[in-house]
């Protein structure tokens, strides 16, 4: 219970986020959360710095997925000027995948795969 004296946390001002929001490109979100895809399955591939620490191939393999399915899905939307890198992208983590895992996954049942065609590494 708050005290007289308490100060209660700040609200968030949702209507400052959402204009934040709508003033950005549809593109710039889809780009943007796939750049946040990548980081993020970098680092459960054991990319980053600290390499073995954050290492996850469970997560990695889902975050894999889900940018390959945003890409599917958005390539229509995303001009080739954005869609070429992420796709490189996303090619580079399938095959860190398939060379970090003990068990390779066979042809066209990686991570992705299923939106992207078979890896091969």
């Amino acid at each position: 219970m708050w005290g007289m004296s308490d100060i209660p946390p700040e609200s968030p001002d949702f209507d400052a986020m959402t204009r934040d929001i709508a003033e950005v490109p549809a593109v710039e979100v889809i780009v943007t959360v796939a750049v946040n895809l990548m980081s993020a399955a970098a680092v459960k591939l054991g990319l980053s710095e600290e390499g073995e620490k954050y290492k996850d191939l469970d997560e990695a393999r889902k975050l894999i997925g889900a940018l390959a399915g945003l890409l599917d899905a958005s390539a229509t939307e995303v001009s080739s000027f954005h869609a070429a890198p992420l796709r490189d992208g996303l090619k580079s983590l399938q095959l860190a995948f398939r060379e970090a895992s003990i068990v390779p996954d066979e042809p066209g049942q990686g991570p992705g795969e299923k939106y992207t065609g078979p890896i091969y590494g």
